[in-house]
């Protein structure tokens, strides 16, 4: 039996109550923010950030240029420590859990990738599998090389699972990493502006990708995106930051207003309905 006490009217009391039956009735959000501030420096560039997301949630992040979105994304991704506040995953802080633990529920597809010299497809997907596998362990087993397979598959790379990575297109090469990044099998999938460097076409490939594995599969998605089109197309809901701050979180159609877009981007606009839902038109600088 565990014991707790509690306040209730004012009164301390203790209850006993079974731990199994405690832990049973915690819902934690996959990914909780707590007044999360951090930056690259003792000055911070994002501040007292409260924000939860639910499973199988797509959430964006937008806001102008210098607005903190990609620091706020490399502080769920471990790749910065924050000054105050706390990342939790699973009700756990990231920053204080082993690596390797972390690494199989939460990966990272960044905006620039380290191209592997040499690598095949096959291979760069393979590494996804090493948060699973003890540090003995150089083979894939057969579990692991059925997870390759899978993330192979899920991003059409079938055809090209034995060319060289640096031989691929960019839309390609996208589609690589990502697989890397589904072979980990997280929970939670973090991604840097996925879509720069791409044309249109690789860009609405990639993210009706992206849609497919979070309706089929729950995946809990955070993605930093420069186009406010394609976010609001996309994503459960939009995080609008302003100067470090979030300025509003929402679905597209409470948060994308005239207002607020005009306040976070500068800029005056139309709000259109489309046949692929809100999109925003503008019109010119405030």
């Amino acid at each position: 039996m565990y014991i707790y006490q509690c306040i209730s009217e004012g009164f301390l009391y203790q209850k006993n109550l079974n731990l199994a039956t405690i832990k049973q009735s915690i819902h934690y959000m996959p990914l909780d923010l707590q007044n999360l501030t951090g930056g690259y420096s003792i000055t911070p560039i994002v501040e007292n950030i409260n924000l939860s997301l639910e499973t199988g949630e797509w959430l964006s992040l937008v806001g102008a240029n210098g607005s903190g979105k990609s620091t706020l994304l490399k502080l769920l991704s471990r790749i910065l420590t924050p000054q105050q506040g706390y990342v939790l995953l699973d009700g756990k802080v990231i920053h204080t859990e082993p690596a390797q633990l972390i690494a199989q529920k939460l990966a990272l597809l960044p905006q620039q990738q380290t191209i592997p010299s040499g690598l095949t497809v096959r291979q760069l997907v393979s590494l996804g599998r090493t948060p699973h596998q003890p540090w003995w362990q150089w083979e894939l087993n057969s579990q692991d090389r059925e997870k390759v397979e899978a993330a192979i598959m899920q991003t059409r790379l079938d055809k090209l699972r034995d060319r060289s990575v640096e031989n691929l297109s960019g839309g390609e090469r996208q589609r690589a990493f990502l697989a890397l990044a589904l072979a980990q099998e997280p929970k939670v999938l973090l991604l840097d502006e996925p879509t720069t460097y791409l044309d249109i076409n690789y860009q609405l490939q990639l993210l009706e990708l992206l849609r497919e594995l979070n309706q089929q599969q729950n995946l809990t998605i955070v993605t930093v995106l420069h186009e406010l089109n394609l976010a609001a197309r996309y994503s459960s809901r939009i995080a609008l930051l302003k100067q470090g701050q979030l300025w509003d979180v929402g679905t597209p159609k409470q948060v994308l207003t005239n207002e607020a877009i005009a306040q976070v981007f500068g800029v005056e606009s139309v709000i259109i309905e489309t046949p692929v839902g809100l999109q925003v038109c503008a019109i010119s600088s405030v």
